[in-house]
């Protein structure tokens, strides 16, 4: 049977029941209530709590030192002593010891917020890209006196001095932590901005996602492929979670519903009878703000068997079987993304989607019902954000919650549902829109494929009565797909029709899913309910953490040695007074120099401590990156043809008998560095992968060419190399198709980090290029507008190729020795349509790179202008501002006063 919610008002581990429920003798103890006390109430004696008070945990300070926690976690957390205590165990006891500060304000948080009851925010997102989180507690904490305990608190300074004492380095410490393996790509990231900026804006707020055990996939090349092999970033456990094995949610999967004297399925008689039953066990994950005390939680699920080893069977030596049940659970979190490609995938993802929403609405609702408010007031006290469509059954979740478990009417319900959540999309591309076929999603959730029928049933309607001479609209606002070979559940309809508010995330974006895919629900709800949010990031992670030296000298160069300008970015505009100071210029190109240098020391080291980069030449070398997710879309292909023309170009200017001189006059120093993850089932992300390892085997051997040009893929990119690789950036590939990219964060966090762009006019590029000028920003290729005419000429006329590209095309067979190899990747573009539209925007590529290298070589006081003029007004695309958006205008939250 499908599980009920429990209305007990025993206490949950971590989250102390609301007022009118703590005695008032209770609350009058300063602190919080701690976690392993289920119940203290006025029949304690007041000596108890008064010594319970002066007893409780205290954060470290100059007085009560780092080393003094450091040294308890490395004996008794550990069971290790100074003869055994190593990097690991080092990073380990500094976790816990900062950790122990934070849970601190976390508890604070978390009894504030239940005291007071505002509304809160529940953030849901498949994918939550943290990276590491020693270095950007230590930073948060270092502004807001969390170690300290005062204003202008230390903490990284205690912790650092605090290691050297015991014989530690702090940078090497912090490069023992593995990057959570929760995210892939942008998607991931922006969700971990977002909490980042939710906790600095004191936003009552929880984040809800999954605990992979294997991440995404660890990415390893070998042979110049791609190799997926599980990334064990568990390996070691994982000391900034705190396993709430107290808080198991029973999942259901299958069965049937049972339904009784034949009521319709709107009516609250009916009763899912589930075939099999897993467990969602919660782990939290606390998330600090930055000049604040503000800790808000994530919280994320793993899977695990009601029973994890059938005795019977493994005693008459069914020893495979016996732990089946347990394998069968534990898969649901094992990937990111399991590969869909064929049926036993696509329904693992629906399981894995379907687990974790209805988990998540499971705290949700219980938590609701622990005030005793009437469900009316339900969207009064919760906004439920959905992060792209991978969440979108938690509205189906609560209409069943609410019909089903607590008997509301169907109308009353979804009028419920319907003012608490919002929908972020984030593409217009009809792939990532998912759909689930029809029999699939029948057979692992019946009454949900009901319930998506009724509501689809009454949603349409409503539309006949708007429209009622106008059929076409129904079949194209249906959730149900008609015309498909198997019909189809289309998930992004579902979550439009379900949600108060739809926002893209940048301007052209919401514009085109107002006027493309969800051009007839503009018709039926008109414009207001949609509306754009255009993407930002935190600049605490993406410039203190990832380019401290950069941080500090925008803070010396606009009179804020504090750097609060990281809490309001717009003060970076001032930093435009400097672009033109030749002696600030020096100051700003060695900083780059430094990250540069710090990039090729990092290369050398994934080449086995080869020297791969003439460090006498990098002040005079450009560095060009594109590190990003693997698509045809973002169109890293055309940037590896790119990379092949001038490689043609500068061969032929030899063997024409220029001299190495000569030609670096026309292609001067670059170094082209790619990274990024294919999904493991995509072939032809994969051929470019392949392609890109291909042509730096040759190019990076060719002596001819000397240093003039290399080419490095960087494998397993994440976070942390992303923060190493960003600030070391002098050019940045940001260039899809126009029309295809949703908005794009990482071009935000190249500019903020002083690198300039090279890019189409798509995604959030259009908006960067308002915000810092049009003269600091490398534009090229045709319009979203243009696109789909340029296609449509492709697949119904012969549209010759340009000679640039017709050349790369033809000589891609001399980069490897197996001939044809790269055929599918020319075939696309010279005989299957082109559909990303290379050929008709290579030209203009190519010329856009000439322009850069004559600005980057000869003109360098000009480009170091450019790159300080961009930085100064990157401000608007601080996550923060994002927050305050989504606060006003969509969630109708306030910040929680200290």
């Amino acid at each position: 049977m499908a599980p009920s919610f429990s209305t007990s008002n025993d206490l949950i581990r971590g989250e102390p029941r609301s007022p009118q429920h703590v005695p008032r003798l209770t609350r009058r103890v300063s602190g919080f209530l701690p976690q392993e006390i289920k119940t203290i109430d006025a029949s304690i004696p007041l000596r108890s709590r008064e010594l319970w008070e002066k007893n409780s945990i205290q954060k470290f300070n100059e007085e009560n030192g780092f080393a003094k926690k450091f040294v308890g976690h490395v004996e008794t957390s550990l069971a290790r002593s100074m003869y055994n205590c190593d990097e690991l165990a080092a990073y380990e006891a500094t976790s816990l010891s900062v950790r122990d500060n934070l849970l601190i304000d976390w508890n604070r948080t978390q009894q504030k917020i239940t005291t007071r009851e505002p509304k809160r925010v529940y953030y849901l997102s498949l994918e939550f890209l943290m990276g590491r989180a020693l270095d950007n507690a230590l930073i948060n904490m270092s502004s807001n006196g969390k170690c300290g305990d005062r204003e202008g608190g230390t903490s990284r300074e205690f912790v650092k001095k605090g290691l050297d004492d015991l014989g530690f380095n702090l940078e090497t410490v912090l490069k023992r932590e593995p990057d959570a393996g929760l995210g892939n790509g942008g998607l991931g990231r922006l969700a971990a901005c977002f909490v980042d900026s939710m906790a600095t804006k004191n936003i009552p707020a929880w984040g809800y996602g999954l605990r992979y055990e294997y991440g995404i996939f660890a990415q390893k090349i070998i042979n110049g492929y791609q190799v997926e092999t599980p990334d064990y970033w568990l390996n070691s456990g994982n000391p900034w979670e705190i396993e709430r094995t107290e808080i198991q949610v029973p999942i259901t999967f299958y069965g049937y519903v049972d339904r009784a004297n034949g009521d319709t399925t709107t009516l609250s008689a009916s009763q899912w009878v589930g075939g099999e039953r897993v467990l969602a066990v919660a782990h939290d994950f606390p998330v600090p703000g930055f000049k604040t005390n503000t800790v808000n939680n994530l919280r994320l699920w793993k899977a695990k068997p009601t029973t994890e080893f059938d005795f019977a069977k493994f005693n008459s030596g069914d020893y495979k079987n016996s732990v089946d049940q347990q394998q069968r659970a534990e898969s649901i979190t094992a990937v990111l993304y399991p590969n869909d490609n064929f049926t036993e995938g696509k329904e693992l993802r629906l399981k894995q989607q379907y687990f974790w929403c209805a988990a998540s609405l499971h705290d949700i609702v219980r938590r609701f019902k622990k005030s005793k408010r009437p469900w009316r007031e339900f969207p009064d006290k919760i906004a439920i954000q959905l992060n792209d469509t991978h969440p979108t059954l938690a509205i189906v979740e609560l209409q069943r919650i609410l019909v089903d478990l607590e008997k509301l009417d169907w109308h009353e319900a979804w009028d419920i549902v319907t003012h608490t959540f919002a929908y972020t999309n984030h593409t217009v591309m009809q792939e990532a829109l998912e759909k689930w076929p029809i029999n699939l999603f029948g057979n692992l959730l019946p009454r949900h494929l009901e319930i998506i029928f009724d509501v689809n049933w009454f949603f349409l309607q409503e539309v006949h009565k708007k429209f009622p001479k106008d059929t076409e609209i129904l079949r194209n606002v249906s959730i149900i797909e008609e015309t498909s070979p198997e019909r189809q559940v289309r998930m992004a309809f579902l979550a439009v029709i379900g949600s108060h508010h739809v926002n893209g995330v940048a301007e052209l974006h919401s514009q085109l899913i107002r006027t493309t895919i969800f051009k007839d629900f503009a018709k039926v709800f008109g414009n207001k309910k949609f509306t754009n949010v255009t993407n930002g990031i935190t600049p605490r992670r993406w410039l203190k953490q990832a380019n401290p030296k950069l941080a500090a000298l925008i803070g010396e160069a606009i009179s804020d040695p504090e750097q609060n300008y990281l809490l309001n970015m717009s003060k970076l505009t001032t930093l435009a007074e400097k672009a033109s100071d030749y002696e600030f210029q020096i100051k700003w190109n060695s900083v780059k120099e430094q990250n540069k240098l710090r990039l090729a020391d990092y290369i050398k080291e994934l080449n086995g401590g080869v020297e791969v980069i003439n460090r006498e030449h990098i002040r005079n070398t450009l560095f060009d990156i594109q590190v990003k997710r693997m698509h045809e879309y973002k169109r890293q292909q055309m940037n590896i043809f790119g990379v092949i023309y001038r490689y043609f170009c500068m061969k032929d200017m030899l063997n024409a008998g220029k001299t190495i001189e000569e030609v670096a006059v026309k292609y001067p120093r670059k170094v082209s560095i790619f990274g990024g993850k294919s999904a493991a089932g995509y072939y032809m992300a994969k051929l470019v992968i392949r392609l890109i390892n291909s042509v730096a085997e040759v190019i990076n051997t060719d002596r001819d060419i000397q240093d003039l040009l290399k080419v490095f893929f960087i494998p397993d990119y994440n976070v942390s190399k992303a923060e190493i690789i960003i600030p070391a950036s002098d050019l940045s590939e940001h260039i899809s198709t126009a029309g295809t990219e949703g908005s794009g964060t990482s071009n935000m966090k190249f500019v903020m980090n002083g690198g300039l762009i090279i890019g189409t006019v798509d995604g959030a590029n259009i908006e960067i290029t308002r915000e810092i000028g049009e003269d600091n920003i490398f534009l090229f290729g045709h319009l979203s507008e243009s696109v789909e005419d340029l296609r449509f000429k492709h697949q119904y006329n012969h549209v010759p190729l340009p000679s640039s590209l017709e050349r790369v095309l033809n000589g891609l067979d001399d980069f490897t020795e197996f001939k044809g190899e790269f055929k599918p990747l020319t075939d696309s573009i010279k005989h299957q349509g082109d559909y990303y539209i290379v050929s008709d925007d290579f030209d203009s590529y190519i010329a856009t790179h000439h322009l850069v290298d004559e600005t980057f070589h000869h003109s360098k006081h000009e480009w170091i202008k450019k790159s300080i003029l961009s930085v100064a007004n990157i401000g608007f695309f601080s996550s923060d501002r994002c927050i305050d958006e989504y606060a006003s205008t969509i969630w109708n939250v306030e910040p929680l006063s200290s």
